[in-house]
């Protein structure tokens, strides 16, 4: 059950819409539900900020929805009803949720209904259960780097009650270095259908460790396209969810729906880097030694200390490396309650929907960073002492040797564990009025409440702890109007908003910048994210029976600017960022979309343009850009695009049965260039666009018994997918390297092939 159901037929929606069904899922036989969007979605394109297949983030019309903290939400998505936007930084792990077990997605813009995070859209994804799937099926498939994957789904229905359960294990070794990844998921649904009601009880499971090897140096992808910048880097994730959901036919027009959960998250990254501390000599008055130097961004410099209050001796003669650990707990939980009456109004069909949610999450997060050794191909070593909270300051003097002047300042590097809850609340209605036969009216609205409250475990950062409430009521209304069988013309405004989440709150301030994808220093408020949509379009299709022929279509127009945007910005300490709100931000254009189904053929292609920039004047801390002034600073203006998003997204594809048994197939996906993060100024030259090819064939030996092949990145095309900045000084110093280019980029995986039997009764 998403917010508004199945109730409300695609062509009485008033906004851009997309649905994905299972049959679509199988036949690109995917392993990760955001590759299958990015094929059938117009406005949908995956970028990788952390380099793995697993961990990649979907882009829709320049709104995020990210598995990576430190990346600013901006769609709301559900899976059987349940918010699935984890509760401290609002982030959304697809690597959970197994393809296979997918019977449905849709992917809406422009509704305020489905709640925070919904800016610029939502994604709902609809699991099988054993009344909508029956059958065994057996999956396994090797291939490129590594890969060995199986999976297996069965579905079966006694009378009133139906069983389902999907589970996959993947191992990959990727073309990376260090990019090892391991894949474990689960779901499980039990329902049961009584007289005019249905219920689910459903559990997902997923326990996953990704090898990230995030971007590299340019010049360090020349010697080679699997080469690795600063590891070790691995992400290891957990999580168990358990839902309840129903629905029970009140009267002849009154529908009552519900679900609760909940959801436990568990994640542990570690994050090897260059450290910002260097080598120097300690002055007396104690003994001759060479600490550890670190320029804190308040002005100080410190001798750094360990846990237990004891300087930190480091070898002169070796770079320092930087061993980051990060861990998130939380536990959520929560539900929602709607009703659907379909009562006519004034002799004409009418649908009122009412519901209301809450979502509550308490999270403990902390931090640690334990100094190292930079080794060849940088690879820092671990083994050396973790940062305390303070450091002895010291005044620098000019042979670089630091003199202790017996204070202490607190580490910009230091240790952090703070608590988190965050409680949301929202209550919405929506009203469907066929007005006449043709012309469809509808308008609602959203009161969405966030509380999140910040409590620092540590008592050294009192100005972390904090309180805040978010309040928002967001409208939307619209309308369709039937040209003539087949053809729709649709047009809607819509408000909605964004809170910022616990993990932007707390990392507010540039002069605290907080550890990524971590965060967590003192913080000056942020104020919420509001969006205000408009959106017109034509929908269309067309049904032959007798000749077997389908075409569905869509051509739409959005417009969307968001006030008080929030971005994320570097900092001159390597892996360290903040949040700051940005003024207004703009994202229109047009997309299109058409689907044709005749016989053995299936055919598809999409098209999205969208414009997104800044509307405001702003200056932005941007240490590694080689425009930057002397301060470290860009300068914004109006007009000047957003990074990361690609002005034109084109993707096609074919399927064609030659015969009964065999079947071929290939997708196109292709991308226009983009923005360096860290270059919101525009003054570099952009990361160049792609295009990519896949193939994919199968073969039914037997009825039951199936052979298939697959090749993606076809004709090897090398291109990046993110693009930023790094410190070559700091670089060059630490590695004895000789960087003269500071752009860094996650390449995208080179040709892989994959073969495979499936086996289905």
């Amino acid at each position: 059950m998403s917010p508004i159901g199945d109730e409300i037929p695609i062509g009485k929606v008033p906004s851009g819409v997309s649905a994905v069904s299972s049959s679509e899922i199988a036949r690109t036989r995917s392993d990760y539900t955001a590759d299958v969007l990015q094929a059938y979605v117009p406005g949908i394109i995956l970028s990788d900020y952390q380099g793995n297949g697993f961990q990649t983030n979907v882009d829709y019309r320049g709104f995020n929805s990210s598995p990576v903290d430190g990346v600013p939400q901006g769609l709301a998505v559900y899976q059987n009803g349940v918010r699935i936007n984890e509760s401290f930084g609002d982030t959304v792990n697809y690597d959970f949720i197994t393809p296979i077990a997918i019977n449905s997605m849709t992917v809406m813009s422009g509704n305020p209904v489905f709640g925070l995070n919904a800016i610029g859209g939502s994604i709902s994804i609809d699991m099988k259960d054993g009344f909508k799937y029956q059958g065994f099926e057996a999956d396994t498939r090797f291939g490129s780097y590594g890969r060995v994957q199986g999976s297996i789904q069965d579905g079966m229905r006694f009378g009133n009650w139906a069983t389902y359960i999907a589970m996959d294990a993947i191992r990959d070794e990727g073309f990376r270095d260090q990019g090892t990844s391991d894949i474990r998921r689960l779901y499980a649904d039990l329902g049961v259908k009584g007289d005019g009601s249905e219920f689910h009880l459903n559990f997902t499971g997923a326990d996953n460790t990704v090898g990230v090897a995030a971007a590299s140096p340019v010049e360090l992808l020349d010697e080679g396209w699997g080469k690795v910048f600063t590891t070790p880097q691995s992400t290891t994730n957990e999580m168990e969810m358990v839902s309840l959901n129903g629905n029970v036919q009140a009267t002849d027009t009154l529908q009552l729906s519900g679900v609760t959960y909940y959801r436990h998250f568990n994640q542990q990254h570690i994050d090897g880097n260059i450290s910002n501390a260097t080598p120097c000599a300690i002055n007396p008055p104690g003994p001759s030694a060479t600490g550890a130097c670190l320029d804190n961004l308040d002005g100080t410099t410190i001798l750094l200390q360990d846990t237990t209050g004891k300087l930190i001796n480091v070898d002169p003669d070796v770079g320092l490396g930087e061993i980051d650990r990060t861990s998130v707990n939380a536990n959520s939980f929560g539900g929602s309650l709607q009703g659907v009456d379909k009562t006519p109004l004034f002799d004409h069909h009418n649908q009122f929907l009412l519901g209301g949610s809450i979502d509550h999450g308490e999270v403990s997060f902390s931090s640690s960073a334990q100094l190292g050794v930079l080794q060849p191909n940088f690879v820092v070593e671990g083994g050396g002492p973790f940062v305390g909270p303070f450091g002895q300051i010291c005044t620098v003097e000019a042979d670089g040797s630091c003199t202790p002047t017996g204070g202490t300042d607190l580490s910009d590097i230091r240790p952090v564990s703070i608590s988190t809850r965050n409680t949301y609340y929202g209550l919405y209605f929506l009203d469907t009025f066929d007005a006449t036969d043709r012309l469809t009216l509808t308008a609602g609205g959203r009161f969405n409440v966030a509380n999140i409250e910040i409590h620092d475990e540590t008592g050294l950062a009192p100005d972390l702890n904090s309180n805040n409430t978010y309040y928002h009521f967001n409208p939307v209304a619209g309308g369709t109007y039937k040209l003539f069988d087949g053809v729709s013309l649709y047009g809607s405004f819509s408000e909605a908003n964004r809170a910022p989440v616990a993990a932007e709150l707390a990392c507010a301030d540039p002069n605290n910048p907080c550890l990524l994808p971590s965060f967590l220093t003192s913080d000056p408020p942020l104020k919420q994210v509001v969006s205000y949509t408009w959106e017109a379009g034509l929908k269309g299709s067309n049904t032959d029976v007798l000749s077997h022929q389908k075409t569905t279509w869509s051509l739409g127009f959005f417009h969307t600017v968001n006030t008080d945007d929030i971005i994320n910005v570097a900092s001159s300490i390597i892996g360290r960022s903040s949040f700051a709100n940005a003024g207004d931000t703009l994202r229109e254009g047009v997309e299109a979309q058409v689907n044709y189904w005749s016989g053995p053929l299936f055919v598809y292609a999409n098209y999205n343009f969208v414009d997104a920039t800044f509307r405001s004047n702003l200056t932005l801390p941007s240490p590694f850009n080689p425009f930057a002034d002397e301060n470290g600073n860009i300068f914004v203006h109006p007009g000047d695009r957003l990074p990361g998003v690609p002005a034109h997204k084109f993707k096609t594809g074919v399927d064609y049965a030659w015969t009964p048994q065999w079947r071929i197939g290939a997708d196109l996906v292709a991308a226009s260039n983009q923005i360096f993060f860290g270059d919101e100024s525009n003054q570099n030259a952009p990361l160049g666009g792609y295009a990519k090819v896949n193939f994919h064939t199968s073969y039914d030996v037997t009825d039951h018994i199936q052979i298939y092949g697959l090749v993606d990145n076809a004709f090897n095309a090398h291109y990046g997918v993110y693009g930023t900045f790094f410190d070559i000084n700091a670089t060059n110093d630490a590695a004895g390297s000789t960087f003269l280019d500071p752009r860094t980029v996650v390449p995208a995986a080179p040709i892989t092939a994959y073969g495979g039997l499936k086996v289905k009764f």
